[in-house]
This record gives structure tokens, C-alpha cells and sequence, in this order.
């Protein structure tokens, strides 16, 4: 049995155990692997055009109980007031049509705009109990970055329910997400029909960049002169450098998480375009003060002045948008004209 069907398995276990402590004496029809089967047999059968056709939850199916990636169980009575921990986590909410009951986020949310417009809690790794606490949610929701520690565990000494969201960095990752976030808030089949629509999305750009020339791609993390790094394997953009057909520059110099950028060191990779996010762009002004940083406009991206800048949960998030993402990256990798080094 794979580790999703053992966890599937276990929420139908735990959702019929709370059912009988509550008297009820009907099968766990909210399941979230019912629900699951249920769409995936529509989906088999399905002509191409007929997906946003199966019939999906119009309310929440509550309540669930889930097992979350850090394999808590989480028991969820209310989505009245949500609250995400991190802004891809909120994109995918307000994607499932539950914008409306998002009473806060943190500052890394900042898409769509009605996520930017609530009110603050403050950042998704150095998060207080106190403000989170004020807004009285009935779930929360953040990846494996949320933090502190110290803060997660008072808020679920408090008893507000926390679920931690799988955040993986592959092309499994973004709809992974969705489907976490939509169990979680008792809509397992629209988060499926949206989680395949958003796979069957990936896979075609993928499919797109096969055949074609890869470009050299450093992937740069800037925050103006304080803070310049090159993003690694670990990094949730590394495996969309390589789906959209490039090469990626970690690999050249061994880089897992982050390091520095040194102009040495990207002098000796000397890549062919450089992606980096909207915001870091215009925190050194621009794509003129990115070449007077580390040596990049000697580099064959900084000469061609191949450059892209993309928003920054966009490129960072692993989110519903992650299709679209894949296929500007092919078009806008395609579009680089190679030049060799000798």
C-alpha cells in the first residue's frame, strides 16, 4: 500500500471514529477518499472538454478530519474564518472559491489582490500568537515554513486547528498542495477537479520544451545589496528550470539551498539568462543596477541583457498559477538566442 493510501485510508478511520462519537450512525460520506474516487472515475471517462463539467461540492463537506504533512490529525468543525500562513497556501484558498472567509494572511500574500488588501498578521516565519489569535480563526492553514515552532504549538494549545500543507518542490508539488488545502476545508472534489486541470497544465508546457536547446539559467534571489543569492536544488523553482528545458547553474556549482553570489562564481558558470523575482529586480533598480551587482554584466546573460523578472509568489509559490508560470518560462527561454562561450 503506497503512504497516499495509507493516509487515505487512516482519515476514513478517523473520520468514523468522530461520526460514532457524535452519535451518528451513517457510513463517512465526507471522506476525502471518497470524494477523490469519485471524480477520478467521472475523470477516466471524461471527453477533454468535460472536466469543469463534474458536479464539485458548492459547500463544504464538514466536518473532516485530516492528517497533515507532519502527520497530526487535525479535527476541522468551521471554515468560517481562515486564516493561510503563507501566501501560496492563501492563492490556493481564494482559487477554491473561499476567498470570502479569509479574515487574514501574512505579507507574502500578495495574490490575488483581495489577499494583498487583509488585514496583516505579519510574516510567515516569524509569526506571534497574540495578532493571529485576535481574529478568532476557525482553521489555519501554512506550510513547513510557518514558524516559529514555539508559535504553531501555542497556537494549537489555544485550540485553533492548525493544518501544515505539503509545499514539494516537483511537478507533483502544486496540485499536491491544492488537494491538501481543499481537504482541509471539506471541498476534496473541487480541489481535485482543480488539481488535475492544474496538472494536465504542467504536463503540456513540459511536453512543450522537449527537443529545444537549454539555456544556462541562474535563478538569483535579491533584496537589494543585502541580500543577493543564488537559489539551489532545494529551491522551488529548480525543478521548473528543468521542465521549461534550461539547465540550472546549482548544478554546475553544487549548490543546494543558496549561497552568495560571487562574481567568481558566476563568471565560471556564465549562464545564459538570469530569472529572478519582480520585487528583487526593483529593489537594486532595475535591470541596470542588476548588471553593477557580482560581476553579472560580464556574464552571457548580462551582455545579452537576458533578463527575466517574474512576481514573486508567482515564481516562489508553487501555486495555482504554476501552468501559466511553465509556459512563460518555455517562451521566454525559447526566445533566448544562445551564444557560445568560445
Amino acid at each position: 500500500m503506497s503512504k497516499c493510501e495509507i493516509r487515505k485510508y487512516k482519515e476514513i478511520l478517523i473520520c468514523t471514529f468522530f461520526l460514532t462519537l457524535l452519535g451518528l450512525s451513517t457510513a463517512c460520506t465526507s471522506s476525502n477518499s471518497e470524494n477523490v474516487d469519485l471524480v477520478d472515475q467521472k475523470i477516466s471517462n471524461r471527453t477533454e472538454k468535460s472536466l469543469s463539467e463534474i458536479e464539485i461540492e458548492n459547500t463544504p463537506v464538514l466536518p473532516v478530519t485530516v492528517i497533515d504533512d507532519l502527520g497530526n490529525e487535525v479535527f476541522i468543525k468551521s471554515v468560517e474564518r481562515i486564516i493561510p500562513l503563507d501566501g501560496s497556501v492563501a492563492e490556493v484558498i481564494f482559487a477554491l472559491g473561499m476567498g470570502d472567509n479569509v479574515v487574514a494572511t501574512d505579507i507574502s500574500a500578495t495574490w490575488p489582490l483581495e489577499a494583498d488588501k487583509l488585514p496583516k498578521i505579519g510574516y510567515q516565519r516569524a509569526l506571534n500568537a497574540e495578532p493571529i489569535a485576535a481574529f478568532s480563526p476557525t482553521v489555519l492553514l501554512g506550510t513547513e515554513i510557518a514558524g516559529p515552532p514555539q508559535t504553531i504549538e501555542d497556537l494549537r494549545r489555544l485550540g485553533y486547528p492548525v493544518v501544515i500543507i505539503p509545499s514539494n518542490s516537483d511537478p507533483k508539488g502544486p496540485g499536491e498542495k491544492i488537494r491538501a488545502v481543499a481537504n482541509a476545508l471539506g471541498l476534496a472534489k473541487r480541489g481535485e477537479v482543480l488539481a488535475l486541470e492544474l496538472d494536465e497544465k504542467i504536463q503540456s508546457a513540459t511536453q512543450n520544451s522537449v527537443g529545444k536547446a537549454k539555456p544556462l539559467v541562474a535563478v538569483l534571489y535579491i533584496r537589494g545589496k543585502g541580500t543577493q543569492l543564488l537559489l539551489g536544488r532545494n529551491s522551488g523553482i529548480y525543478w521548473m528550470i528543468e521542465a521549461a528545458g534550461g539547465a540550472n547553474v546549482a548544478d554546475i556549482l553544487d549548490v543546494d539551498d543558496y549561497t552568495p553570489i560571487t562574481p567568481e562564481s558566476l563568471l565560471v558558470a556564465n549562464p545564459d539568462l538570469i530569472v529572478v523575482p519582480s520585487a528583487g529586480l526593483e529593489s537594486v533598480g532595475g535591470i541596470e543596477g542588476l548588471l553593477q551587482t557580482a560581476g553579472i554584466s560580464q556574464t552571457k546573460a548580462g551582455i545579452s541583457r537576458s533578463i527575466f523578472s517574474y512576481d514573486d509568489q508567482l515564481l516562489l509559490g508553487n501555486g495555482p498559477r504554476t501552468g501559466d508560470l511553465l509556459e512563460r518560462l518555455v517562451k521566454d527561454f525559447g526566445a533566448v538566442e544562445l551564444v557560445n562561450s568560445d
